[in-house]
């Protein structure tokens, strides 16, 4: 099966990081979106990773959408994307996201980017939708996390099927091809249960 992504979603921090690879990386992702044709859809900030991201896809001509809440949007906005949504709530703002998009990435990011992640990941784990999710593990950021989601599985938490959900590379190009051929998971996740 091949997912064709035409929109991503791309969960970021407001941050730039300390050093410049997690900067590198948004140019690498947003330069690498116009090359393949994909629109960006994100938190809609002209700050940090954020900023970097999408004015790297704008300068290469391609399609930005940004969803902010009302509380970000006078503070942080990003006053030159191709379209910007104005929402009432982040609640609003993250079941927009992932309704608009195809497959939802993060890089690295701080305690909003986390979270935006793995709620994505928990909702195709609950079926609510079957689009892929990843992380782009720039400087192995995410390795705690992917030690914390291992030992989630091994004390009976997750099922290793949900655990894979989550798609990972420090590669843009690779994650992005590991997003398109991703299977929807259809495992129950109770142990023991074959309908929750």
């Amino acid at each position: 099966m091949s997912n064709k992504i035409s929109k991503i979603c791309v969960y970021c921090g407001s941050n730039e990081g300390n050093g410049p690879d997690y900067m590198k990386a948004a140019e690498q992702l947003g330069k690498l979106l116009i090359e393949r044709n994909i629109e960006l859809v994100y938190g809609g900030a002209g700050v940090g990773i954020m900023g970097k991201l999408a004015d790297t896809v704008l300068k290469g001509g391609g399609h930005v959408t940004g969803i902010i809440p009302e509380h970000l949007h006078k503070k942080v906005a990003h006053a030159g994307l191709t379209q910007i949504k104005i929402v009432d709530t982040m609640h609003t703002r993250k079941a927009m996201m992932i309704d608009y998009s195809d497959a939802m990435i993060a890089m690295p990011g701080g305690l909003g980017t986390f979270e935006e992640i793995l709620e994505a990941v928990t909702w195709q784990q609950l079926r609510l939708h079957t689009k892929p999710c990843g992380l782009l593990n720039v400087n192995r950021y995410y390795e705690c996390l992917l030690k914390f989601l291992d030992n989630a599985v091994a004390e009976r938490f997750m099922k290793q099927e949900h655990r894979d959900i989550l798609q990972v590379s420090s590669d843009p190009a690779e994650l992005l091809d590991l997003l398109e051929e991703n299977e929807p998971v259809e495992i129950p996740k109770l142990y023991g249960r074959d309908d929750v």
